[in-house]
């Protein structure tokens, strides 16, 4: 099945998409299932990445980075799902943390953190989910208390990605427990600082090659300049303001995913045969396979028109909830029919439509969950 290029594709992205793909070929692909086995990505394919110049491409270059846009983290995004990947927590270190530390850190915190994070030198993680908090990070219990010219840590983390080789993490604290969304402020945590501690890899239903991890702040003390941001109770803004961009991530990390498992099921149905002729001859998976090939279609339309409008600081916080919550559903609806099509083999872990199934479920509950997705979309009604 052909496809236009995008107006945000240029020459340049191809070389990028070109780079990205070789990488992931080489690098990442044959090592799935060891990175699967082993919880975690090899720590030297963060600085492998950083020599090819794969890390911060949307950071500017007089921090490390690559001068890019967003665009150049959607080509990366992409070739990562094309690969089955989802173990190496690349777009949140490239499009996420970096981009909290580029819009709100001092020129000191990104002379310090931007360049060894574009270097693979530094891993970074956001952690912003407690144990029984959830979507409400307004009532989040971990707290960032000032003692002088320190602030005292106290708190524990759960689901944070990159979590066991983080060196540096933005801590989600209430520096003010009297109030809620005011009382939030966002901190940079090194993980070498006495109390802090990462507690285990948790063992999850799908993306299992990926080091998620509880994080605990026990007494960890931090200097006052590790506030993120000019004053305290700015976080939550902060966030809000950022975390369209990672809904983004996930809607093209979606749709690219729905292109990948569809071309693999086109060509196994092909390949296949069944009552003396290929499975893809039969007029119910012809059907299905048009069926998913349009919604698609439909995706892709809809996601490359959020990125060029993202591009042009035009992208809206309900419509970048309605990707997020339609891809990803979208996303599972197509991982589901295309296991089916591939029959009792599409249950066994060897063949990656059955990781996509599994890897797709995660996608409807992060990056704050559909259910909180359609909550926003309602208040724009």
């Amino acid at each position: 099945m052909t496809q236009s290029r995008p107006d945000w594709m240029t020459d340049e992205l191809q070389a990028v998409r070109e780079l990205a793909r070789d990488f992931f070929a080489k690098e990442v692909t044959p090592n799935i299932d060891r990175f699967i086995g082993q919880h975690h990505v090899d720590r030297d394919l963060w600085t492998k990445a950083g020599q090819a110049g794969l890390l911060c491409m949307s950071i500017p270059e007089e921090y490390g980075g690559g001068g890019g846009t967003f665009a150049h983290e959607a080509i990366m995004i992409e070739e990562q799902a094309r690969a089955f990947d989802t173990s190496w927590g690349v777009s949140l270190h490239n499009a996420i943390v970096a981009h909290y530390l580029l819009a709100y850190g001092t020129e000191d915190q990104k002379l310090r953190w931007l360049p060894p994070m574009a270097a693979g030198e530094v891993v970074s993680a956001i952690a912003m989910t407690e144990p029984g908090t959830g979507s409400d990070l307004q009532n989040i219990r971990t707290k960032a208390l000032r003692e002088g010219d320190e602030y005292v840590v106290n708190g524990s983390k759960t689901f944070i990605t990159n979590g066991s080789q983080a060196d540096l993490v933005i801590a989600v604290v209430k520096t003010d427990t009297t109030q809620a969304a005011s009382g939030i402020s966002l901190v940079l945590v090194e993980s070498d600082r006495p109390g802090y501690r990462c507690g285990r890899v948790l063992d999850k239903l799908g993306q299992r090659g990926q080091d998620t991890a509880e994080l605990f702040f026990d007494e960890v003390r931090i200097p006052v300049s590790n506030l993120l941001g000019t004053t305290e109770g700015q976080g939550f803004i902060q966030l809000m303001q950022q975390l369209p961009q990672e809904r983004l991530i996930i809607a093209v990390g979606s749709v690219a995913g729905m292109e990948a498992a569809l071309a693999h099921t086109i060509r196994y149905t092909k390949d296949r045969h069944a009552f003396g002729k290929p499975i893809f001859a039969f007029q119910n998976t012809k059907f299905k396979l048009a069926e998913v090939a349009t919604e698609t279609k439909i995706a892709r339309i809809f996601v490359d028109d959020c990125i060029t409008r993202h591009l042009r600081g035009e992208l809206d916080i309900p419509t970048v909830a309605m990707a997020k919550w339609w891809t990803t559903e979208r996303a599972m609806s197509v991982a589901d029919e295309c296991l089916q099509l591939h029959g009792g083999y599409g249950y066994m872990t060897e063949y990656p439509i059955s990781r996509v199934w599994v890897d797709n479920r995660v996608q409807k509950i992060y990056g704050g969950t559909n259910e909180i997705m359609k909550e926003i979309i309602a208040r724009s009604l």
